[in-house]
């Protein structure tokens, strides 16, 4: 089995469990290869992430936007945290959600999508380079095995992410990451990571934290001829790292 076929094997084998605990999304409902869902429990993983070390010692977190991330997002403009994230499909680029800069009572709202384009600030990768290393990575992911390897909805949007940040210098192979799931989406097997997959130090479900020992962290960066044609020509922040030489 190649490790595409792996991939959506172990995918679709966790989907199937997740169903039952998820929450469906307004627009794709249950089609989890267009979003990762929030899930029954999203509250009690979020809450121990926040207790962790890795949050409490954060002032620029990066936060995917994912569903059950929205709360993550919340709780970090709430305790004075710059959260920087990415549009769906980054097809409008990386945005800044600094509290200082919003209105306390717009917090729940910019921490959504909808809301996020219009209380937060657009940022070019120029922009990006020039502001401090991000402290933190977040993410929500569709499988994830115990030593920290994940596989998202197979787009390959956070390690481009990862990717991107990586080869501005605002992301270091000492930068902590963590993902937040649900226990049904842990698994104990082996899984094949690619050269670019973004291995996790913490993940935090609703009943447990499982840290990871020696995570890899990808130096690639973007690896321009193994690149999605899609995604460059779909994600303006990809054309401006290719035209910055990067």
């Amino acid at each position: 089995m190649d490790i595409v076929d792996h991939k959506t094997s172990v995918r679709e084998r966790v989907w199937s469990e997740l169903r039952k605990v998820a929450v469906p999304d307004s627009r794709f409902h249950f089609d989890f290869g267009e979003f990762i869902a929030d899930f029954e429990g999203g509250e009690a993983a979020v809450q121990r992430l926040v207790d962790h070390s890795y949050y409490r010692d954060s002032g620029y977190i990066f936060i995917t936007p994912d569903n059950c991330l929205d709360r993550l997002r919340l709780r970090a403009l709430q305790d004075g945290k710059k959260v920087l994230m990415t549009t769906y499909s980054i097809k409008r680029g990386f945005w800044l959600l600094d509290p200082a800069e919003i209105d306390p009572e717009l917090y729940l709202y910019a921490s959504t999508l909808d809301g996020m384009e219009h209380v937060g600030k657009p940022l070019t990768l120029k922009d990006i380079a020039a502001m401090p290393t991000v402290d933190y990575m977040v993410t929500g992911t569709g499988a994830i095995n115990t030593k920290g390897i994940r596989f998202g909805k197979g787009h390959g949007f956070f390690d481009a992410e990862w990717g991107m940040l990586y080869q501005l210098g605002r992301v270091t192979t000492a930068t902590p990451s963590a993902a937040v799931v649900h226990d049904c989406q842990v698994l104990d097997e082996d899984l094949t990571p690619d050269v670019y997959d973004t291995v996790v130090d913490v993940i935090f479900t609703p009943t447990r934290t499982l840290s990871v020992d020696s995570p890899h962290k990808p130096t690639c960066g973007i690896i321009w001829d193994r690149l999605d044609p899609h995604m460059y020509e779909t994600i303006p922040p990809l054309q401006e790292l290719k035209g910055m030489g990067l």
